[in-house]
């Protein structure tokens, strides 16, 4: 494969961030190229040169969505420590929930239709790298390092907590009466998800 040209980098990257909120605003079916195009703020038949077909550019927000938060995920390293690696991988879900919220919708409203056009990369790229993950984790429960604890359920449980500050940031900035949500907010979040989830919330007396 050819390696593409820095305009050619750009254009795309141009491309994908018009095509995320155009998705997030409007459903796959909803959205069309031409306001992706016009959004982009480059012509239709530029924009086919990067994709072929609307679908082709669907797959390629998800695709760089997942392998955004992937990329923390596999950091996640066997021989450090558990409590900072978690915890690490937690600031960094929270952090692209801030910057990428569009994405974190898309994303879930594909999973709410039921992965029609994502099913097959669920069940083998994104398997593969959670398979790899939980293992890391299981061998800090045997070694004592962590609680008896399932390792997909716990992955599960920062996924769901880190992108509820995306996909219902309307409901949080309600709720705590902000008008928006800002970088101290996110850090705050993510310190609190990682106390939470890493150390529980009773109480030392209590425990």
């Amino acid at each position: 494969m050819a390696t593409k040209t820095r305009i050619q980098v750009e254009n795309e990257a141009r491309i994908l961030d018009a095509a995320v909120e155009v998705f997030a605003t409007y459903g796959y079916h909803g959205a069309t190229v031409d306001e992706v195009a016009e959004r982009a703020g480059i012509s239709k038949p530029n924009l086919h040169y990067y994709f072929e077909r609307k679908r082709d550019l669907y797959l390629a927000v998800l695709r760089r969505t997942l392998d955004s938060w992937l990329a923390p995920l596999r950091e996640l390293d066997r021989n450090g420590d558990p409590e900072l690696e978690l915890a690490n991988y937690i600031a960094q879900k929270v952090e692209l929930s801030r910057r990428f919220p569009a994405a974190s919708r898309v994303f879930a409203n594909e999973i709410v239709q039921g992965a029609p056009f994502l099913k097959r990369y669920l069940q083998t790229n994104l398997r593969g790298v959670v398979q790899r993950k939980a293992a890391v984790i299981q061998h800090w429960v045997d070694a004592g390092k962590l609680a008896p604890v399932d390792p997909y359920h716990l992955i599960f449980l920062i996924w769901a907590a880190t992108q509820h500050y995306a996909d219902f940031a309307a409901q949080v900035k309600a709720v705590m009466n902000t008008p928006r949500l800002t970088q101290n907010h996110y850090r705050k979040a993510g310190h609190s998800l990682a106390r939470i989830i890493l150390r529980g919330v009773l109480s030392e007396d209590q425990r």
